[in-house]
């Protein structure tokens, strides 16, 4: 047989020729100890290129994620995090830098970040304090209670009927005459301006009220009295002389300067003390106290029937008052921090309050139960109203915001960035609920429209915290208390 033909060159190197017709080749190929290709590639150095950048890519990013966990310097928080992420926390020949490399580099794999002991133990009572919130406590009440129940629920329906038969009307309007409307409410609002101004005590004023016939302002102040005023021409009327100590809130009683004779209980205060004091129109001291708080009493609020008065408590309670019975027949838990407002549906079948535990509950008058939780706030709720359609509510907090909610998806349908300060107080227009003022710690007095919830006016002119807002019920005139010791009426030029 034929040998390999092989040449050598002897300078450049040449390529091996091989004969095939070789009988010894051809056996050697059948027998597989010598392999020929038949043309396929394999492209080895692309591939193995795309491996090292993937590799380098996951190095850099692993890096800059390292690079942006936030690790303390105190090495005995860095042991501590390792002990709980089941790694040792000393390395042979591991210095304190190096273990904070370590951790750096674990966090970052696991998509993690430092938290510190008070971290976590702040983590662990915001998650203890939500379940808190989530849960209700309801007392057994008096045998009163139920009687009470049944009357307003009695009360309540024939009044959600009504509401509902006029809203039908209201929405059948054609939409042309619905838009002039409001435009032209909308115009009188942007045309608001300071008509009086009155100093109204030697300390700050802490709440007002207008009378059901609009003819009467009652104020409130630090000072611990009660002062009534004319309306439009701000000249003092009485001055109310029965508690001790800060007047916090006041409330007139729904039919008082309208049907109710003045020498029944006309209206109501609370005060610092616990103390809620019942005044008629026609003297200077109080005609009854009622109550039993052993801690401040922040708001007070009548129920639309008359009957019955709200009360908020810093116990973390608020309390539902019988003046025919002249007992307390509720007793209600459920916030987790001192209860501040209050207010009723117009209905009465409904009541929500706001608290310090920056949430608003919305209570069934009728049942007893929570029928709706307003979670969405930061800080304490300070102000609560409720939309003369009956299914809007409106809150005020510390966070400087306002937010309106819609009972009817239960949720919150609007968050207005409302002002520079705390909200001290929200109020919706009493007859339609065409417009929302609030007040606030800003200095200022704003009008919202509720159909946009944009901002209509800002009424300054107060050099002190506006600690209350009040709307007339003839929508004649808009009242504002301050810390300056003076209230403002506002209307339209």
């Amino acid at each position: 047989p034929a040998a390999l033909d092989i040449v050598k060159p002897s300078k450049a190197k040449r390529p091996v020729h091989v004969d095939m017709n070789d009988s010894a080749i051809a056996a050697g190929i059948m027998k597989g100890n010598i392999n020929i290709s038949a043309g396929d590639t394999m492209n080895v150095g692309q591939d193995i290129a795309a491996d090292r950048r993937d590799i380098m890519l996951a190095e850099f990013e692993r890096r800059r994620k390292a690079r942006l966990v936030t690790v303390p310097t105190d090495d005995g928080e860095v042991k501590a995090r390792l002990r709980s992420m089941g790694e040792p926390i000393c390395l042979f020949g591991e210095g304190p830098a190096h273990r904070r490399d370590r951790l750096k580099e674990l966090l970052a794999e696991r998509g993690e970040t430092f938290n510190s002991a008070a971290e976590r133990q702040a983590e662990d009572d915001t998650k203890a304090k939500t379940e808190q919130q989530t849960e209700v406590w309801y007392h057994e009440g008096p045998a009163e209670l139920q009687s009470v129940r049944r009357f307003i629920a009695n009360y309540s329906l024939p009044r959600a009927n009504q509401r509902l038969k006029l809203s039908r009307i209201q929405q059948a309007k054609p939409d042309p005459e619905k838009y002039a409307k409001s435009q032209e409410l909308h115009k009188s609002l942007r045309s608001l301006v300071s008509t009086a101004s009155q100093i109204g005590d030697d300390r700050p004023l802490s709440y007002c009220r207008f009378s059901p016939d609009s003819k009467i302002l009652a104020t409130c102040s630090w000072s611990g009295l009660c002062k009534l005023w004319s309306v439009p021409q701000c000249e003092m009327i009485r001055v109310l002389r029965g508690h001790n100590t800060r007047v916090g809130g006041l409330a007139f009683h729904p039919q008082a300067t309208l049907s109710l004779s003045p020498s029944c209980a006309n209206m109501a205060s609370c005060d610092a003390d616990g103390v809620v004091q019942l005044w008629d129109l026609e003297s200077d001291t109080p005609i009854q106290s009622i109550g039993d708080h052993d801690q401040r009493v922040s708001r007070v609020a009548y129920h639309p029937s008359g009957r019955f008065i709200a009360s908020t408590c810093f116990d973390n309670s608020w309390r539902l008052w019988d003046l025919e019975q002249n007992m307390e027949v509720l007793f209600q838990e459920g916030h987790t921090a001192p209860v501040y407002s209050v207010s009723f549906q117009c209905d009465g079948s409904l009541v929500a309050t706001g608290g310090m535990d920056a949430c608003g509950r919305v209570w069934d008058l009728r049942t007893g139960r929570c029928v709706m939780l307003c979670d969405g706030h930061l800080k304490s709720v300070l102000a609560i109203d409720f939309s003369p359609n009956g299914y809007t509510l409106a809150t005020g907090s510390e966070d400087n915001s306002v937010s309106i909610w819609d009972l009817r998806k239960k949720e919150c349908v609007s968050n207005l960035p409302a002002h520079t300060n705390l909200v001290s107080q929200v109020v919706y227009e009493p007859q339609d609920g065409g417009y929302l003022v609030t007040s606030s710690y800003d200095n200022n007095v704003k009008v919202w429209s509720t159909n946009t919830s944009a901002p209509l006016k800002t009424l300054g002119g107060h050099t002190g915290r506006v600690m209350g807002v009040d709307i007339s019920p003839d929508r004649q005139y808009i009242a504002s208390v301050s810390y300056d010791r003076t209230f403002k009426l506002w209307s339209p030029e």
